[in-house]
């Protein structure tokens, strides 16, 4: 997996592999009982809110420690989701005004799909935040977590 969050550029890409076809991970991103199988460290449970996969649609879950402190995040759909492509917002409850525009592709190939999201924010310093608050050890999680679920998922649909 490759993580590039230039110094001084608002954006960040993350490119990873998957060996299962696209159709599975976009099932995997906008079906809630797959979501909150995968996103997210595991150390927290996801409880998703609400998930609108259309043009204009709504999405919010949110991310409960061991306390039961809540993290809620939200944001809208952008264009027809669809297996090659989805374009969302994104926004933290403890962070209102901070939006950020998440472009997720899904690029397959002999069965093995690329997927790249490239998350593009207002300023550096929004995007430094972002950066600062854990977001690669997340990321690496949900993305291994993703991996075995649809890993899973391929597997049953061979069987």
């Amino acid at each position: 997996m490759k993580i590039v969050a230039e110094p001084g550029v608002p954006q960040v890409v993350i490119v990873r592999k998957f060996n299962a076809p696209r159709e599975l991970l976009f099932r995997a991103y906008t079906e809630p009982d797959l979501v909150k199988r995968w996103l997210g460290p595991a150390d927290l449970e996801l409880v998703v809110n609400q998930l609108d996969p259309r043009h204009g649609g709504r999405w919010r879950w949110t991310h409960y420690d061991r306390d039961g402190k809540g993290y809620a995040f939200h944001g809208l759909y952008h264009g027809e989701p669809t297996p090659e492509r989805i374009v969302q917002t994104y926004e933290f409850d403890q962070a209102p005004g901070t939006v950020y525009l998440n472009l997720i592709t899904f690029d397959e190939a002999d069965g093995v799909t690329t997927l790249t999201q490239n998350t593009v924010f207002f300023a550096v310093e929004d995007r430094d935040l972002y950066v600062a608050g854990g977001m690669e050890r997340g990321i690496r999680a949900s993305m291994q977590q993703l991996d075995d679920l649809v890993s899973e998922l391929a597997e049953e649909a061979h069987s």
